[in-house]
């Protein structure tokens, strides 16, 4: 049975200030929560009803605390409006980061990306094209919001995401240096530029791209040119759908 404290508590985990203090984050969905417990994640609380318990074995330290409850106590507990039969309080996790491992790697880095959509979704495409790092400044939306972790797919649990100061950060990889690129309109055409297999991405805030700060750091300037026919096309892509695009060109040429 779930307890009206425990219901309150996984519902309180919708804010980042809870998140924090706790050193926590909500997990939800049977396909997620299967994720988390496969990963090197630290589960600290798993609730499940009888039918996902049951069809899914699990180790017997599966989590710190395992709860069998009814669909109904789900509902209650979820935030989601269908959820699913499976939730988690998973640990959140601390990564190091140094320029010495980010010299033989291609990663991305993230300036002041606002929507919690655009970023699990980009976790997803970093995962996909085996991105191990990702880098975020310290205003970009936080990965463990709960629409983050659903439209990552699970990717969080693969990729090592970093909240950093990231003006110096690009002065340390200058130094050593370690190519960075960013995406603009005038940039260079992505698909006749020289890319390298080891760099670090910039992608931009959704309203007003690269801050000037970040752009005075930034060595090449690249751009994924429109192909539209006739009429004039779209002023600029998703910054999901251009680091989808320019992680592919990346890779395709590495």
């Amino acid at each position: 049975m779930l307890s009206k404290n425990k219901i309150k508590f996984i519902q309180s985990l919708n804010r980042k200030k809870t998140r924090e203090k706790e050193g926590v984050f909500l997990v939800e969905g049977n396909k997620l929560v299967l994720e988390a417990v496969a990963s090197h994640f630290r589960v600290r609380l798993l609730i499940g009803t009888p039918g996902f318990l049951k069809s899914n074995p699990l180790p017997p330290d599966v989590a710190d605390e395992v709860i069998e409850c009814s669909p109904e106590e789900i509902k209650k507990a979820s935030l989601q409006q269908a959820p699913q039969q499976a939730i988690a309080v998973v640990e959140i996790p601390y990564y190091q980061l140094s320029m010495n491992q980010l010299t033989r790697e291609f990663s991305l880095a993230l300036d002041f990306v606002q929507d919690p959509g655009n970023l699990g979704t980009i976790i997803r495409i970093a995962d996909w094209f085996g991105i191990r790092n990702l880098i975020c400044s310290t205003n970009t939306a936080d990965c463990f919001n709960p629409k983050v972790i659903q439209s990552s797919m699970g990717a969080i649990f693969r990729v090592q995401i970093h909240y950093l100061d990231l003006e110096k950060l690009m002065d340390e990889a200058n130094q050593a240096q370690l190519p960075v690129y960013g995406t603009f309109l005038e940039g260079e055409n992505i698909y006749s530029s020289n890319l390298t297999a080891h760099g670090i991405l910039v992608l931009g805030n959704e309203g007003n791209g690269i801050s000037p700060a970040i752009e005075t750091k930034i060595q090449r300037k690249i751009h994924i040119p429109s192909f539209a026919v006739g009429a004039r096309g779209s002023e600029s892509l998703n910054v999901a759908s251009a680091a989808s695009i320019c992680c592919s060109e990346f890779k395709r040429r590495s």
